[in-house]
């Protein structure tokens, strides 16, 4: 009777690289999951790897650290969208107030819908504990997102929309809401009955409309 026949190398091999290269997508979902629902210190990377259903040798392979773990979950969720922000601040056509509007809207669709709406709430706790994760954070996320702000109320300044601002200050009055709204939906919302829970798109609307007013140059101003 002949020898059952092997099937040919090329009908693995793909499948294995597929599964090789999906394992760093893979392990920074997981380490992104853990991190909101334990915070920083107490996630060990053998449960991050055990999420992921690789060995803590294949997460090594491709994060040395935790550290460097993490520093990947916020490089590939917040940090690495920047130049797609950039992209479509420098395209838009709309006057400075509804680019305002736009950010703000934006910004909680693409990070306060997602899971990695609870990174905020881990480096502001954790910060004192692990400075070198706050010194990331402030460098590629903070750093950059105040010059984002500040270039959308710059443009309004320059199209005679908004008045003169403290910029560097200025910057926080759009930061502060969003802030606030991470922190109450990582904090609060999961023991508020339902009726005392925030809508968050009515809560930005409410807080543009707000900042907005306070920001528009009086009527017969030169």
């Amino acid at each position: 009777m002949p020898a059952a026949r092997r099937p040919p190398p090329t009908c693995r091999h793909p499948r294995r690289a597929r599964r090789k290269e999906a394992r760093p997508g893979e392990l920074i979902e997981a380490a992104l999951a853990l991190f909101v629902e334990k915070g920083f210190a107490a996630t060990r990377v053998e449960e991050v790897a055990a999420r992921a259903g690789v060995s803590k040798g294949t997460l090594f392979l491709y994060f040395p650290s935790k550290e460097d773990l993490f520093k990947a979950v916020v490089r590939e969720n917040i940090a690495g969208r920047f130049p797609e922000w950039d992209n479509e601040l420098a395209q838009f056509t709309g006057d400075s107030l509804e680019l305002v509007r736009y950010a703000m809207h934006t910004w909680w669709e693409r990070i306060g819908m997602t899971p990695a709406s609870g990174i905020t709430k881990l480096v502001m706790s954790e910060s004192g504990t692990f400075p070198e994760i706050a010194n990331f954070y402030q460098q590629e996320v903070i750093g950059p997102g105040h010059a984002l702000l500040r270039r959308i109320l710059q443009r309004g300044i320059d199209r005679g929309e908004f008045r003169e601002l403290p910029l560097d200050y200025a910057v926080y009055s759009l930061i502060a809401p969003m802030i606030f709204l991470l922190m109450w939906k990582h904090s609060m919302t999961p023991c508020c009955p339902p009726s005392e829970r925030l809508d968050p798109i009515t809560f930005i609307d409410t807080q543009v409309d707000l900042i907005l007013r306070g920001m528009l140059r009086p009527r017969g101003a030169v």
